[in-house]
C-alpha cells in the first residue's frame, strides 16, 4: 500500500465533555482545563449532571488536547494543565497517556477528583495510579462530607475509600488541595465542619483548602435533563456565614496539629 494511502495510527481516545481553555478556579495559575465524561457519584449539588453519563461526550486523542494546550501555551506559563470531570480516574488509562505527553513539556499538571475510584485491593489499577501520581504535580481532592452516612445521603456512594485516597497521596508526597462545599442544612453542621478539618490537618501534604459556597446555578440542568433536583428547597450560601463555618475546619485543621506535635 503507498504511503499516502496508509491509514493514520490510531491512539487511545478519551470521552471529553468539554474543555476550559482560560480556568482561574482549577489549581495555580490560568489553566488549560479538560472537563473528562463520566461520574459514579449523584452529589445532590452536583451543577453538572450532563457529565454523569459514561457513554457521553466527544471522543478525543491526548495528543488533539495538547494540540489545543500549545495553541495558547504561553497564558499558561505559571498554570498548567488541570483535569477533572465528572470522575477523571475512571478514564486512568488516558490520563496516563495526557499527562505523559505534558510532562515531556514540562507542563503542571493537576487533578480535581472526588478520590472514589481509589481502590488499594486492585493491584492493576493501583500499579497504573502509581505511574500517573509520578507524572502529577497536584490533586484537587473533593470531600463531600466527613460523616459516612450523610456522604451515602448526599453522593450516593460511600465515602472510605476517598478518605483512604486522601491518606494516599499524603505517604506519596503528593501536594493536595481540599475541596468542600459548604450547603446549608446539608454540610453546615459545626460539629461535622470540625470533624472535616481534623481529619484534613492529619495530612501533611496539604497545600491548601478551598470552603466552596452552594449555589443553584444547576438546577436548569436538572430540569432540561428530567433529573429531580434534591436540594429543591435549599438557598444558596451567603458569604458571610461561608466565611464562618470555614473557620470551624480551620479550627479543626489547627486543633489536629497541635494534637500531632
Amino acid at each position: 500500500m503507498p504511503p499516502a494511502a496508509a491509514e493514520r495510527e490510531i491512539f487511545m481516545q478519551g470521552r471529553i465533555h468539554s474543555i476550559e481553555s482560560f480556568g482561574t478556579v482549577d489549581g495555580p495559575g490560568v489553566r488549560f482545563v479538560v472537563f473528562l465524561q463520566g461520574c459514579p457519584m449523584r452529589c445532590a449539588y452536583c451543577h453538572n449532571p450532563d457529565t454523569w453519563d459514561m457513554q457521553g461526550g466527544t471522543l478525543m486523542e491526548a495528543e488533539e488536547i495538547m494540540q489545543s494546550f500549545r495553541r495558547n501555551k504561553s497564558f499558561y506559563k505559571d498554570g498548567g494543565l488541570t483535569v477533572t470531570g465528572g470522575e477523571p480516574l475512571l478514564q486512568i488509562d488516558f490520563l496516563l497517556e495526557l499527562f505523559s505527553l505534558a510532562r515531556a513539556e514540562g507542563v503542571h499538571t493537576c487533578i480535581d477528583s472526588s478520590g472514589i475510584c481509589f481502590n488499594a485491593s486492585d493491584r492493576d489499577w493501583m500499579e497504573r495510579l502509581n505511574r500517573l501520581l509520578s507524572m502529577t504535580d497536584l490533586v484537587m481532592l473533593d470531600i463531600k462530607h466527613i460523616d459516612p452516612k450523610l456522604h451515602k445521603w448526599l453522593t450516593g456512594c460511600p465515602s472510605e475509600n476517598i478518605l483512604r485516597f486522601a491518606h494516599y497521596l499524603d505517604h506519596k508526597k503528593i501536594p493536595v488541595w481540599i475541596r468542600h462545599v459548604v450547603v446549608p442544612t446539608v454540610t453546615d453542621d459545626e460539629t461535622h465542619l470540625y470533624r472535616l478539618g481534623w481529619f484534613i490537618g492529619g495530612l501533611k501534604n496539604l497545600k491548601a483548602l478551598d470552603v466552596l459556597p452552594y449555589h443553584t446555578m444547576g438546577k436548569a440542568k436538572y430540569e432540561r435533563l428530567g433529573i429531580p433536583y434534591r436540594l429543591e428547597r435549599i438557598p444558596p450560601m451567603d458569604r458571610p456565614t461561608l466565611l464562618l463555618k470555614k473557620q470551624s475546619i480551620l479550627k479543626g485543621i489547627l486543633d489536629r496539629r497541635r494534637h500531632d506535635r
